[in-house]
Parts: structure tokens; C-alpha cells; sequence
């Protein structure tokens, strides 16, 4: 939270406090107990700093005769284990001189990201409302209004924190305000954060609309720019000033345009009166959310003008957060993108490759695939992860596979040595964290036959895909991750393998991101892509790979494929040219490195 922000929290904080008229205390997820207010204090006769740290239910919760009670009979503390809000009116609590009172009270768990961290309990001295029927039912009105806020803006907080979708953000919000906050509600929003266009993206009303609230879609979509004058129209004021605002229906003007987008929500909707407030943080106000109430329904008050300038200044948060991840996302991706390698055609070899990124940018890291021709003439193919989902992850993985390449071609050597090499390389001339990389080297004389000559460190194992439609992983040449060896001094290396690669068949190089996710092990992803590939072995390489994409729809995690398609053998011999790769279209544009020299040969981004 920015910390200008916090006054803004403490003043809405204090604000219940005081306006409560009962007692409350707050406790932490032991029951001890963390804040009271005055009331508290002259209901039992106590001192505030006498009682915090203590246990609530040891120092207070009595029989009516000022015995004690069995903890686990205490119905107040409860919240803290089942998660759910209670009342009661007959309970006793000790005063400080030994007598004690009955209490009405209502308990409130504290829930913050899915997870219980304390309690609040308001209380009253309950003999006050036995002698006062009128004012018992008055205090009830309160704490039953103080729970379904409590309850609201505890449910609203979960629901800014649970996604960066901006949109399903946006919706799930309004859900929870209207009815409980008002008649109806709207968020309209810059389109960009340094524009002065804006856009109505959500409109919520309540069931006189129907179920699928047609009315309220037709009121979405592009709203006059913010060029007029602040006051000339409340939303105009709320953008310019960052304060939030009543707002009465008669007051309305239609002559300037943000007004009449405003009267047109009251025509269609309804109402007598509304509360605008600011999407925003201290830096920037990215929108406004207008809450309006109809009928009989009262104005609201000041308090719900609190309770809901404080849920735009969450929101707005929310907003700062979700536009900082996606600048993060479109420069790691960029990143990403300009190191997605152009492949090479030799000898009627064909590849194809797909790179697919994460849906979130915290998910986005350090896969990469990379495929190019030696100094002694042999085709490379490398798959790789740095270890981390964020943009520095992105940048290790640049700096990790530019220094593969200069090893392999400055080094013709067996792919154990260039992967020791690397491993040297990272440990002491860069700050790169752990990685997994297969390096490998497709050997064999023009027209065949081929041989797969490579090296694993720490990687999920290649497929190779025959041309019948048999799918096997190859487990040999397995050795530590990269970084790992050198700094834990565990002797250990990679040995080199050697595979042949019969005619017509496959080979597939992934990251583990597309055989693992949150709802699939890594076991069972492994599974369904040897029984996939499999039945695609007779699919062009390009399809091969799209349809592979398609069965496991990997989600989370970024995603590099990289398969190689053998050909007949012989194929090649003769100056015979290279068959032409079938072209599909694919998810996105496709994508090759400037300057690239490629024939028929599609690198294709997924996103």
C-alpha cells in the first residue's frame, strides 16, 4: 500500500470506531486481544492498555455469577476457527470491579487474501436494551448494519486482490455493491492513463432489469472525452479533483456532455441520488464508480460515502497494480519475442517452433528454444528455462543463451563439454540463476542417416515420435541443472547420449510448461503428450505442433516447443532441393529475427 495512502485507510478505520455507539474490540487469529475503542472501555470499566495483549475470552467471557467458562464453549471466539460471522445476547462479560454484564454482540472474522487473521466483536451492555424496547431495536439496526459492512468490505477486498483482470475485476466488484450499497451501480475509465478519452465498461443495475441486465448493456462503450470544464459535470469534478461527491438527480444538466452521459444512466435507470468516487491512488485517477439509489431507499450517509471512497481508493490500487504488470508483461514478452530464433533448413531437415506466453506477468519467465548451424556444419537444437517468472528471468535467459551459443561455435566439442563450459560460464562470469537446457547436435551424412548427439541438464526428456506411431522419452544423458554443480561442488556431470532418429520420425523439445500447470501433475502431462504426439505422427510438423498446443491447452506457465521432422532416407541426395513446408495460419502473426535469411521455414507465436 502507498504509504500516503494509509491516512485515508486510518480516517475511514477511525470513522467506524466512533460511529459504532457499542463497544468493540479486535483480536488477533489467538484470541488475544489487539484494539478497543472508548466504548469498550466504559462499559466494563477498563483501561484500554491494560487490556490489550491479554486473552479476551480469559479476562472477560463469564458466567452470569462471574464463573468461568470452558474455552471451547466460547461461542464469541468461534469466528476465529469456522470463518463465519455469529451473534448472541447471552453472554457475560467481567468488569473491571467484579460484577458483570449481559451483552448483545455480533463477532466478525477478518479476512484478508482467503485467510482468517483475526476477529472484530461489537458489544452492548444488554440490560440497557431490556429496559428500552425502542432502543434495543435500534442498537440491533446497528450491529446488523456494521456486519453486512464489515462483511462487504471484507468480501471486496478479497475480490481486488484475487485477480489483474481489469474487466472481471470490475464486474465482480459491482456485483457485491449492488443491491447491498445501492440501486445500481457504473465504473467508467480512461482508456489509456495519460488519456483524456474515456469508456463505461460496467454498468450493474438491480432485478428490475432482469436477469441478464439488457438495459444496462446498452449503456456501455465510448463516453465524451474529458475536455470540458471540472464543473460541468460531476464526473468531470471527481476525475479532475480526486474527491468523491453526492450526487442528486434534479441537479443534473444535460448541456455538457459528460452530464448528459450521466443524466442518460438516471433516464434509463432510474433514481433519486448517487455517490461518485475516484478509481485512483495518490498519483493518478484512473476512473470513477457511481453508486445510485431509487425509491424510498434513503440517500446515502456519510458513512457509506466513507465505506465506498475507501473501495475506489482499493480499487484504484488495483488498477496502478494491474497497468504496472502489464507494462512488466509487454517488456518481457518483447524481450522474449526478439530472441525467438529463425530456424535453419539443411538437408530436407524440417522444423517448426511455437512460443506461447504466460496469461499472467507475474507467470512470465525465462523460456527460450534455439536452433542454428555449427562451424563444422551440423545443426543445433536447444530448449531451455532460467529459473523465475518475472522480467529478470526474461534477462537471464538472454544472457544464458547467448553464452551457449558463442560455447557451441567457438567449441567443437562432444555437448557434455560445451554444457560444463556453460555451467563454468554462469557460475562465474554471470549472476543468472539455475536453468534446465538440452543441447543437442543432429549429426549424419547428407540424405541421412541421422543421429541425435546431445545433453541434458535437469530438462524434461526429449520425445522422439516414429513414423508407426510409437512415442518413447529419452531419459539417457541426464545430468544436474545448470548453476547447481558449481556451486554446491557435487562433482557431477552430464553425460553425453546418442539416439538414432529413424525416417520420418519426430523430435519434440518442450518446457515444462506444457505438461504442467496448477490442475495437472507433471506425470500425468507427461502421459497425454506421448499419447498425443503419438497419434499425430503422420501430421505435417507445423500441425504436428499446433494441434499438440491445441489437446494439452497449457495455461500458467510459458511455453517453447521446438520439433525437428526427419526425412526419407536418401532424400536430399543429388541436389535434389527441399520439399516445401506446408504453411497454416497461426494464433498470432509470425515472427522471424531481422535480417533473417529462412526459407519456407514459420516461427510461430502462439500468444
Amino acid at each position: 500500500m502507498n504509504g500516503a495512502d494509509r491516512p485515508l485507510e486510518l480516517d475511514f478505520l477511525r470513522a467506524v470506531f466512533e460511529s459504532v455507539g457499542a463497544g468493540l474490540f479486535i483480536t488477533d487469529t489467538s484470541g488475544r486481544l489487539t484494539a478497543s475503542n472508548a466504548w469498550a472501555d466504559r462499559l466494563l470499566d477498563r483501561d484500554t492498555g491494560q487490556m490489550r495483549g491479554q486473552d479476551l475470552h480469559d479476562l472477560l467471557h463469564r458466567q452470569a455469577d462471574g464463573r468461568t467458562i470452558p474455552r471451547d464453549e466460547c461461542r464469541v471466539l468461534s469466528v476465529l476457527t469456522t470463518g463465519s460471522p455469529a451473534e448472541g445476547s447471552d453472554e457475560f462479560y467481567l468488569r473491571a470491579d467484579g460484577t458483570t454484564v449481559p451483552i448483545i454482540w455480533a463477532a466478525t472474522p477478518l479476512v484478508r487474501q482467503g485467510k482468517v487473521e483475526g476477529a472484530v466483536i461489537v458489544f452492548h451492555d444488554f440490560s440497557l436494551h431490556r429496559r428500552a424496547a425502542d432502543q434495543q431495536a435500534t442498537h440491533l439496526m446497528a450491529l446488523e448494519e456494521l456486519t453486512e459492512r464489515l462483511t462487504i468490505v471484507a468480501e471486496i477486498s478479497a475480490v481486488l486482490s484475487s485477480t489483474l483482470d481489469v474487466p472481471k475485476m470490475l464486474h465482480r466488484l459491482v456485483r457485491l455493491l449492488v443491491p447491498e450499497l445501492g440501486d445500481w451501480a457504473a465504473v467508467d475509465l480512461r482508456t489509456h492513463p495519460q488519456a483524456d478519452d474515456m469508456r463505461r465498461l460496467v454498468v450493474r443495475c438491480d432485478d428490475r432489469c432482469g436477469e441478464d441486465h439488457v438495459c444496462s448493456d446498452t449503456l456501455l462503450g465510448p463516453l465524451p472525452p474529458l475536455t470540458e470544464a471540472p464543473s460541468a459535470s460531476a464526473l468531470a469534478r471527481v476525475m479532475r479533483g480526486g474527491r468523491p461527491l453526492r450526487l442528486d438527480a434534479g441537479d443534473l444538466t444535460p448541456q455538457a456532455p459528460l452530464a448528459r452521459a450521466h443524466r442518460d444512466l438516471f433516464d434509463r435507470l432510474g433514481g433519486h441520488s448517487a455517490v461518485v468516487v475516484p478509481l485512483s491512488t495518490t498519483r493518478q485517477v484512473f476512473g470513477v464508480l457511481t453508486v445510485a439509489r431509487s425509491g424510498e431507499r434513503p440517500p446515502c450517509t456519510e458513512a457509506d460515502l466513507l465505506v465506498l471512497a475507501d473501495i475506489g481508493r482499493r480499487a484504484g490500487l488495483v488498477l496502478d497494480n494491474a497497468q504496472l504488470f502489464d507494462q512488466q508483461r509487454q517488456l518481457a514478452e518483447t524481450m522474449q519475442r526478439q530472441l525467438l530464433t529463425p530456424l535453419p533448413q539443411v538437408d530436407h531437415l524440417q522444423m517448426a517452433a511455437r512460443y506461447q506466453p504466460a496469461e499472467s506477468a507475474a507467470e512470465i519467465g525465462g523460456d527460450w528454444y534455439d536452433a542454428f548451424l555449427l562451424a563444422d556444419g551440423v545443426t543445433t537444437m536447444v530448449i531451455g528455462d532460467v529459473v523465475g517468472h518475472d522480467l529478470k528471468a526474461a534477462a537471464h535467459m538472454a544472457e544464458v543463451r547467448n553464452m551457449l551459443r558463442a560455447l557451441a561455435w567457438d567449441r567443437q566439442e562432444p555437448p557434455s563439454l560445451i554444457m560444463r563450459r556453460l555451467d563454468e560460464a554462469m557460475t562465474n562470469t554471470s549472476d543468472a540463476p539455475m536453468a534446465t537446457a538440452i543441447f543437442a547436435r543432429i549429426e549424419g551424412q547428407e540424405g541421412g542417416p541421422w543421429q541425435l548427439h546431445w545433453v541434458n541438464a535437469g530438462h524434461p526428456p526429449p520425445l522422439l515420435v516414429t513414423y508407426d506411431g510409437q512415442a518413447r522419452y529419452l531419459e539417457a544423458g541426464h545430468g544436474p541443472l545448470l548453476g547447481m554443480d558449481s556451486v554446491l561442488h557435487l562433482g557431477l556431470g552430464w553425460p553425453d547420449a546418442r539416439e538414432k532418429l529413424p525416417a520420418r520420425s519426430t523430435l519434440l523439445l518442450y518446457t515444462d510448461g506444457l505438461v504442467e500447470s496448477r490442475t495437472r501433475s507433471i506425470d500425468g502431462g507427461l502421459a497425454q503428450l506421448r499419447r498425443d504426439a503419438a497419434e499425430l505422427a503422420h501430421r505435417d510438423v507445423e500441425d504436428f505442433c499446433d494441434e499438440l498446443l491445441a489437446r494439452l491447452a497449457p495455461s500458467g506457465d510459458d511455453v517453447a516447443l521446438l520439433a525437428l521432422r526427419i526425412p526419407e532416407r536418401g532424400e536430399g541426395r543429388g541436389g535434389e532441393p527441399p520439399p516445401r513446408q506446408h504453411s497454416h495460419s497461426p494464433a498470432a502473426p509470425n515472427r522471424a529475427a531481422p535480417g533473417s535469411q529462412v526459407e519456407d521455414t514459420e516461427v510461430r507465436d502462439t500468444s
